[in-house]
């Protein structure tokens, strides 16, 4: 007897109305985000130092938020987990529960002007109620996160080592204990550039003497990056905002891992190779280091260094060949990987071939971890 389809749940008439208001902003996502961002500082200027000099990255995140509102907007527990993580995040900023009010009447402000040809009185209710919950979702996240972790910790760069003309590996001491797992990530802001933060991965498993690595490419047009490898030096204190991610190993797992790399995303891989050596975990691991040029394998050393202490990983080395990248060849030559946890970083453009490729092979969707691609898109500048 042939299955029936399951029936596809309907929309509730807020997430209709604000979708609908959607379709009217993207075409003008610009506009939008810099007559809101406008209107605040107009009317409440007492909170223009919560934000960056150049605003054009927060503008961009905004819209994000918005994007990320509509399309769980009737998925409760995936709304609630993303604006959780942001609530707890905001906190580095400053960011207080009374600020809330004065950016939900801007924000309401600023789609009203430029959804004008949908907007009604139910239109502004829905989002009203909208922004209610999620902003109470940020409040309540960050009041609980207050009472387990600092906002930010102070840390002192304790070596510094330019590995190629663009790349630096960094060693922190944070003021204070600074917990976290091999493979998240954190935020870091530099003297030089304040309020703007950029994430990193950390570059190695946690610690018994309490420091920090992390891997930084240097960027054109990148304010943070440029100066944490050719301003920054021994000596500096930077502040670093609580880790996040989840591109972690569960430790109660024994499937093998397919790690995917490229680039400073090899510093995550590492981080969790070094945590599975530490831990004993006798699993096999393959990690692929992909790069554009043999320079660009600044880490291998380490990592073929790694290989030879412990029989259960291998790592391969993934050069591209004539501007070609080759780490999807590779990933189809050395598979199958239908039975592996696969775990892929580096940026964005990589991640999401590294993703389509273990899909394509055979890779379920639920056995592929990687770094927040929205975040990496600003990571490093």
């Amino acid at each position: 007897m042939p299955q029936r389809a399951l029936p596809v749940p309907q929309a509730s008439p807020d997430a209709a109305l604000i979708r609908r208001t959607m379709v009217e902003l993207t075409p003008v996502a610009d506009e939008v985000t810099s007559y809101f961002y406008a209107l605040l500082f107009v009317r409440y200027p007492g909170l223009r130092p919560l934000f960056p000099p150049a605003m054009d990255v927060q503008r961009d995140r905004l819209f994000r938020a918005l994007l990320t509102a509509v399309e769980h907007v009737d998925d409760t527990p995936a709304l609630a987990d993303h604006f959780q993580r942001l609530g707890r995040g905001h906190r580095k900023y400053g960011t207080r529960p009374e600020h809330y009010p004065a950016v939900g009447e801007c924000l309401i402000g600023a789609l009203s002007r430029y959804a004008a040809a949908v907007w009604d009185a139910e239109t502004e209710a829905a989002w009203v109620r909208a922004y209610t919950r999620i902003s109470q979702v940020m409040i309540d996240a960050a009041a609980a996160d207050e009472l387990l972790a600092p906002a930010w910790w102070h840390a002192e760069i304790v070596s510094h080592e330019l590995r190629t003309p663009d790349v630096a590996v960094l060693t922190l001491r944070p003021d204070k204990p600074y917990p976290f797992l091999a493979g998240q990530y954190t935020a870091l802001e530099t003297p030089w550039w304040p309020r703007i933060w950029r994430h990193y991965s950390f570059a190695s498993a946690p610690r018994s003497d309490g420091l920090l690595t992390f891997h930084v490419k240097a960027i054109s047009a990148g304010w943070v990056s440029r100066a944490l490898v050719h301003r920054a030096r021994p000596g500096d204190v930077l502040r670093l905002g609580p880790p996040t991610g989840s591109m972690t190993v569960d430790a109660a797992g024994d499937s093998g891992l397919v790690c995917v790399g490229g680039g400073t995303g090899i510093a995550p891989i590492r981080a969790l190779v070094e945590d599975l050596a530490e831990r004993a975990v006798r699993r096999p691991v393959e990690v692929f280091y992909g790069a554009r040029s043999q320079r660009d394998l600044y880490d291998i050393d380490t990592m073929l260094g790694l290989q030879r202490a412990h029989p259960w990983l291998e790592v391969r080395p993934v050069v591209d060949r004539d501007g070609r990248p080759q780490l999807s060849h590779a990933l189809w030559t050395f598979g199958p990987w239908d039975a592996h946890e696969a775990y892929v970083s580096g940026p964005p453009a990589m991640i999401r071939s590294g993703v389509d490729a273990l899909r394509d092979i055979g890779v379920p969707p639920e056995r592929i971890r990687h770094d927040a691609v929205e975040e990496l898109g600003v990571a490093g500048h």
